[in-house]
C-alpha cells in the first residue's frame, strides 16, 4: 500500500487551520497543523514533510521568514497563505522560493485540488524518469541536469532547485533548441492556466536566472511569446 502524503500546516487561526486539516484528511492525506511558524519549523527539522502550507502572518517568526528557512535545508514545495493581496506580498513569497500563493478567503476545495496538481506532477516526472529516463542527462553550456538523482550543476558546482524550478529548467533543456511559450510552461508545470499562475512564470524564471548568475547560459525573453535559452557568448 502506498504511503499517504504528509502535509504541515501553520496557521495562526484555528478555524482556517483545522477547515484546510480537515478537507486534507478526508482526501487521504496525512496532516499536521501548527499554530506558528516555529512549530512548524520545528517538527519538519525533526521530520520532514512532503508538503508545506503556510500563512504569512503569524507570531514569532512569519511565513516569509519560514519559507526562507525552509529553503535553507530542503526543496520541499511550499503554499503561501495570505490575508493581503498585493503584488509585493505575492512577489517575496515567490522570491523566496514558494511554488503557489493563495490569496484569503479561498476555496478549501481549491487548495486540495492544487495540493492534488502538484503530487501528480512530481510523481509524474518520477515515473517517466524511473520508466524511460532513468539515466538521462541534459546538457546546455555549463549546465548539467541528472534527471535519475534530480540535481544540476552549472560549472560543476551544484545548485539547489524548488520543485517548480527544476520543473522550467528540464523543460527548458528538453527544448534548447526552440523557444517554448508560457502557455507550454504553465500546463508543464502548474497544470492550469490562471492570472496567478501566469505570473508565477515570470517570477519562476526571475529566480532561476539568479541562480544561474555564474552560468554561461542565460533563460532569454523572447518577446509577446515566451523564453528561450541561450548561450551567452552565442551571437
Amino acid at each position: 500500500m502506498e504511503n499517504k502524503k504528509i502535509i504541515y500546516i501553520a496557521d495562526d487561526d484555528k478555524n482556517i487551520r483545522e477547515a484546510i486539516k480537515t478537507f486534507l484528511d478526508k482526501n487521504d492525506f496525512e496532516t499536521a497543523a501548527f499554530e506558528s511558524g516555529d512549530l512548524l519549523l520545528n517538527a519538519f527539522q525533526n521530520t520532514p514533510c512532503d508538503l508545506v502550507i503556510l500563512d504569512v502572518v503569524m507570531p514569532g517568526a512569519n511565513g516569509f521568514e519560514i519559507c526562507s528557512a525552509l529553503r535553507e535545508i530542503s526543496t520541499v514545495p511550499i503554499i503561501m497563505l495570505t490575508a493581503r493581496d498585493s503584488d509585493l506580498d505575492y512577489a517575496t513569497g515567490l522570491s523566496l522560493g514558494s511554488d503557489d500563493y493563495f490569496t484569503k478567503p479561498f476555496s478549501a476545495m481549491s487548495l486540495v485540488m492544487r495540493v492534488k496538481a502538484i503530487f501528480r506532477r512530481i510523481e509524474f516526472d518520477t515515473q517517466s524518469k524511473s520508466q524511460t529516463n532513468s539515466s538521462k542527462e541534459l546538457c546546455f553550456g555549463d549546465i548539467v541536469m541528472m534527471c535519475k538523482n534530480k540535481t544540476v550543476t552549472v560549472n560543476n558546482l551544484a545548485v539547489s532547485l524548488t520543485p517548480n524550478e527544476y520543473a522550467m529548467l528540464e523543460f527548458l533543456m528538453d527544448h534548447k533548441d526552440e523557444a517554448v511559450s508560457r502557455d507550454e510552461l504553465l500546463e508543464h508545470i502548474w497544470q492550469c492556466d490562471t492570472e496567478i499562475e501566469s505570473r508565477a512564470t515570470d517570477d519562476t524564471v526571475r529566480r532561476l536566472r539568479k541562480k544561474l548568475n555564474d552560468s554561461n547560459v542565460m533563460i532569454e525573453a523572447v518577446w509577446g511569446f515566451g523564453f528561450r535559452l541561450k548561450v551567452q557568448n552565442e551571437k
